[in-house]
């Protein structure tokens, strides 16, 4: 059994000292990476793509082919799908801006009457033109086209992805043996990364699933009711599936707006109805029976998360949100035997829930013992004044 690395005290500093010092500390570290987040962010998504791809090359080294056969296939494989993703992601972008002006003349009617409304509400002529301003169509198309733009000019991004995921991708050869290595003087910090490779890798598997099933039964759903861009609104339920807790309300706008604008309030609410009824299935009742302790992340701390690290690393940062919260968790909570308490205030409640039930329990007999005391006193009273 090894002993844990010794902790040099703080000394001279305060309980409150201390969290100042950690908070200024992590605000340096936050600002420098976002400062690098062009390059971070692809970097990051690269190490996540390498992880979920990795039991591609467990599985033909298993087999007993040459490992550089499972470097390359890992690589293919990853490249596929990145290819195979950034083209879908362009031809949406593509029909959205082709889209939009089809349907000009109903969207000025709309921001017409939702300007109206706003006015009846007895908001200022000035405030309510600078609302409407932001959902003129021309505003939305030259945003459409700069986003598209911005996809485009992630071409530079995927150099340093596909750059990456080679040197990671043959690196990764050696890394069970290195974590061996580290084992006889780290066991706690080996067992954390391999916990953390499990749990992301099966997190992303899961979602991605989901948010297929997700994106393939909202799109059937806008097919039906002739909602426009059906295929296109699916691809981006896929996409925000992977941004817990926002993704959904983002990724319900689009149709919800286009639903309005061909089929009035009862499509529109059909839209909200049953994106709620898929989201509260797939997302509310599958995926946390699925992952179960993959994220064992509370749900203050996810949605703060999505918060957090869309402000660091933008967009991308949203979607590896989880990804990067387990892998911070992993390396300063679940690495540190002497930091373990904070697991449950984290979202580890495993035995949090045991400790709840036996208190439930606890406070049940409590109440019941006391019910049955006051009966028996009022009983007792009731006989006494019987008797006299």
């Amino acid at each position: 059994m090894t002993s844990a690395p010794p902790v040099l005290p703080l000394t001279g500093l305060s309980r409150s000292g201390v969290i100042l010092l950690t908070l200024a500390g992590a605000t340096v570290v936050a600002l420098g990476m976002s400062s690098f987040r062009s390059i971070l962010a692809p970097v990051l998504f690269t190490l996540v793509l390498g992880i979920v791809a990795n039991p591609l090359r467990t599985w033909i080294v298993g087999r007993g082919l040459p490992r550089g056969l499972g470097t390359i296939a890992v690589i293919l494989v990853v490249v596929a799908g990145l290819s195979g993703f950034f083209l879908v992601l362009t031809i949406a972008g593509a029909q959205f801006l082709t889209l939009l002006p089809q349907y000009t003349d109903e969207l000025d009617s709309l921001v017409a009457n939702f300007g109206v409304w706003l006015s009846s509400l007895g908001i200022g002529t000035d405030q309510v033109e600078t609302i409407t301003a932001g959902l003129d169509p021309g505003a939305i198309l030259t945003w459409g086209e700069g986003l598209l733009g911005g996809v485009f000019g992630l071409v530079g991004g995927l150099v340093i992805i596909v750059s990456m995921l080679i040197v990671m991708a043959a690196d990764a050869t050696y890394i069970p043996t290195v974590l061996k290595q580290l084992g006889d003087k780290q066991a706690h910090l080996v067992k954390a990364i391999g916990g953390y490779a499990v749990n992301v890798r099966r997190y992303m598997v899961v979602t991605a699933l989901l948010g297929l099933a997700q994106g393939f039964l909202n799109t059937t759903a806008l097919l039906i009711m002739q909602v426009p861009g059906a295929v296109l609104w699916g691809i981006v339920a896929f996409v925000c599936s992977f941004i817990p807790n926002i993704g959904y309300f983002i990724a319900i706008i689009p149709p919800v707006v286009f639903g309005l604008l061909v089929g009035g309030v009862p499509v529109a609410i059909a839209v909200i109805v049953i994106y709620a009824i898929i989201n509260a299935i797939i997302q509310t009742v599958i995926q946390p029976r699925v992952l179960r302790t993959a994220v064992s992340l509370s749900q203050t701390i996810t949605f703060f998360s999505v918060l957090f690290w869309a402000a660091v690393l933008g967009p991308m940062g949203a979607i590896l949100a989880v990804p990067l919260t387990l892998l911070a968790r992993a390396i300063l909570i679940d690495s540190n035997p002497s930091a373990s308490y904070w697991a449950p205030a984290l979202g580890d409640i495993k035995d949090t829930k045991v400790l709840l039930r036996d208190e439930d329990a606890a406070a049940k007999a409590e109440r019941a013992t006391a019910k049955a005391q006051r009966s028996a006193a009022k009983t007792g009273s009731l006989a006494k004044k019987a008797s006299s």
